[in-house]
């Protein structure tokens, strides 16, 4: 954790680290994905001295966890499609909507 984290911000690393591990994650990995998540949670609040765009406009961690994690979801997001489409150059991708991405890259 970041030095001069809240006690609260401790609980909620050591909480997303457990499930992390339950979920069968490595301890480098559970660890790797608490300190961002609470990192990104404190940019939010603005107890961070720097925060990134995404940081702050995106939609917070706890509202959109496991959104996608389900089985029968919608399959992978319009900008990953989109970015899929940039590495295969798929020209007119800018102008796609999320189904012509997925049919043009054989979804």
């Amino acid at each position: 954790m970041p030095s001069g984290s809240s006690a609260k911000r401790e609980r909620q690393y050591e909480h997303i680290k457990d499930s992390a591990k339950e979920r069968g994650e490595s301890n480098k990995r559970a660890k790797e994905i608490a300190a961002r998540t609470v990192n990104k949670e404190r940019a939010r609040s603005g107890e961070s001295r720097t925060a990134s765009r995404s940081s702050t406009k995106d939609m917070s961690s706890a509202k959109r966890g496991g959104q996608r994690s389900h089985s029968g979801s919608g399959g992978p997001t319009k900008e990953q499609l989109y970015n899929e489409a940039r590495q295969r150059n798929i020209k007119g991708r800018s102008g796609m909507t999320k189904g012509q991405l997925s049919r043009a890259l054989g979804h």
